[in-house]
């Protein structure tokens, strides 16, 4: 016998039936509520922290580690660690939520793209049979535009809607493949939806193909970071069980769903009016939406399941939009360089440039494209999160309370806070502007050791000096004093934080290196740098290459564009054209697997050097 038990969450109230042995991270991203959890469920970040108020979840070793026994008494508890036993309530603190409000790159450069579209609606005014002309239904709609191909559900209704219009209506077809019989003339609106499906977040465009134009954009987080807020914990996961990867898709297939409901409600249309959806994101992604275990993305030599994009049904990805719709996935180049990176080079015209360019994707999961002299290479580096927050101890996403910006003002350090008020917590760009200006001072020497008051130099002025605390040998940062702080407790980097920036910071770095030496550049034969995502678009180029993170060049080399991944998947709707060069791009790109270049270690060592 399964025991179910009812687990409230607050201050929510929403509420799940879930089974005896469900964690209480599991039981928390069901009912909607998503809980941070950098560690990927492994209960070391401590972030997923929630208390028990009525009922009883047993503690764990991993809470008494975390926990002090006065806290263990009052309810606190990990929710990755802590599984049901009961019906029970739990209070979920702000700090413990995955930052819903986090700044989100949905936009690019608003231009409407043009071509022919893969969705085609055609107004036919057909002769009805007669003795004369007996044809078959379909073959009478097939003279007047071409079809391919029919699901047996639209060819079961195409009688009926035939006669209906009075043989008077418009056809809609999909790269040729027969969709609908509409009654009427609506070649006006063709509706279709362009995903970009990060690891972290998702931005949702709904498009009419019929003219190009833009009628709305949203993002969410995605709910899979209940999993684990990197593909490699999803990998691992999907490794565990099949289950696991069914589940991982029907969260995520969920949260489209979401998206795609409410833009139709923006546009005062319904999902059934949606006719195809677009989808890049990287190759753990993309298997994923399709319900494919991308467990062999985890073991040599990284072959995923498919490198051709893909044209599937709709249904089958559990969306619901028009019931003979469509979804096109776009194509990888390897294990870790997936749809996204193809999306990108495909939005920037890479492939097509001749001066020597890098694109560079920062994230959880780096992507570098490197074009010259007509060659396409592409390589990925687990960065890991620390851009994101993630693994700093008082990081955060870019919502309201994080500090995104750092700077120094007559001698000491000013903090700018989303949202003004009080600060919460420190979000990757903030991180950068501290790191580089800590080595501008020489608070922080290059290989990453962050001085105490008395080692720093005379360069160093008074008050950021007394920001310098020593606690139990090691040095912190202090950014933000009690009196300035939500919490009422000190906001600082510590040594750990920034070694996690230095490390993330490092395979980037690496990264560029050896897709330089590949083609036999250095980094100032690059004519310009192209930088792309969500991340990225919200950091300072001058920090960035004070870091390490980018190649040192002339700023005006530098150029940001915006969510690079959406837009192909926007233009591929707009342009069927389009969708062929994907797959060539695709398939001319060399992807260079770093985990098979000797070189790539020793790349790696000499980067965690600051500049």
């Amino acid at each position: 016998m399964h025991l179910e038990y009812p687990i409230t969450f607050q201050p929510s109230g929403r509420r799940v039936h879930v089974l005896a042995g469900t964690s209480l991270l599991e039981a928390a991203a069901r009912a909607g509520v998503l809980l941070r959890s950098p560690c990927g469920g492994g209960g070391t970040c401590g972030k997923c922290r929630v208390r028990v108020v009525r009922g009883t979840v047993p503690p764990t070793p991993a809470c008494a580690r975390l926990f002090s026994p006065d806290e263990i008494a009052a309810g606190w508890r990990l929710g990755c660690q802590c599984e049901i036993t009961g019906e029970a309530t739990i209070a979920v603190p702000a700090e413990s939520l995955l930052e819903s409000e986090a700044q989100i790159l949905v936009s690019d450069s608003g231009e409407r793209i043009h071509g022919q579209p893969a969705v085609e609606k055609r107004y036919l005014e057909l002769p009805e049979p007669d003795l004369a002309m007996p044809l078959a239904d379909l073959e009478r709609v097939a003279q007047a535009m071409p079809i391919s191909e029919v699901d047996l559900a639209t060819l079961a209704s195409l009688p009926e809607r035939l006669r209906a219009s009075g043989f008077r209506g418009t056809a809609v077809t999909c790269e040729g493949r027969l969709l609908d019989w509409e009654a009427g003339h609506t070649e006006g609106s063709a509706w279709a939806v362009a995903f970009d499906l990060g690891t972290t977040t998702l931005v949702a465009t709904l498009l009419n193909t019929a003219d190009g134009s833009e009628a709305g954009v949203v993002a969410a987080m995605n709910p899979q970071i209940g999993v684990g807020d990197d593909v490699i914990s999803r990998i691992a996961a999907a490794r565990d069980s099949a289950a696991n990867t069914l589940e991982m898709q029907a969260m995520l297939s969920r949260a489209l769903q979401e998206l795609i409901e409410q833009l139709c409600r923006g546009a005062g249309i319904t999902a059934a009016q949606v006719y195809e959806v677009s989808i890049a994101g990287n190759t753990t992604m993309q298997h994923l939406i399709c319900g494919i275990s991308p467990a062999a993305l985890g073991e040599i030599p990284f072959v995923p399941a498919f490198r051709a994009a893909r044209r599937l049904a709709a249904r089958d990805l559990g969306l619901r939009i028009h019931p003979a719709g469509r979804a096109f996935v776009f194509p990888n180049i390897g294990g870790f360089v997936g749809g996204d990176t193809v999306a990108g080079i495909l939005a920037n015209g890479v492939q097509h440039r001749s001066d020597t360019v890098l694109l560079v994707d920062i994230g959880t999961n780096g992507e570098i494209v490197l074009a010259h002299r007509g060659r396409l290479q592409a390589t990925s580096c687990a960065a890991g999160p620390a851009f994101e927050g993630a693994r700093i101890g008082a990081g955060m996403r870019a919502a309201e309370g994080a500090i995104d910006k750092v700077i120094l003002a007559d001698g000491d350090l000013v903090c700018n806070v989303i949202g003004g008020g009080r600060m919460a917590g420190i979000c990757g760009t903030a991180l950068i502007d501290a790191a580089a200006l800590l080595l501008d001072l020489g608070a922080m020497d290059t290989t990453g050791r962050l001085l105490a008051p008395d080692e720093a130099p005379a360069s160093v002025p008074a008050d950021v000096r007394r920001r310098l605390v020593v606690e139990n040998g090691a040095t912190r940062l202090v950014l933000g004093w009690p009196e300035e702080t939500r919490s009422g407790e000190t906001v600082f980097l510590s040594q750990r934080d920034l070694r996690e920036l230095q490390v993330a910071t490092a395979a980037i770095r690496a990264a560029i290196a050896i897709l330089l030496r590949e083609a036999g550049l250095e980094p100032t034969d690059l004519e310009a740098v192209l930088i792309a995502g969500g991340f990225g678009n919200f950091i300072r180029p001058e920090n960035a290459c004070r870091i390490g993170l980018l190649p040192a060049l002339p700023i005006e080399r530098i150029h940001f564009v915006g969510n690079a991944s959406s837009l192909g998947a926007k233009a591929v709707l707009c342009s069927h054209e389009l969708r062929a060069e994907a797959d060539r791009i695709a398939t001319r790109t060399e992807h260079v697997d770093l985990s098979l270049d000797a070189d790539f270690q020793m790349e790696f060592g000499m980067a965690m050097l600051w500049p």
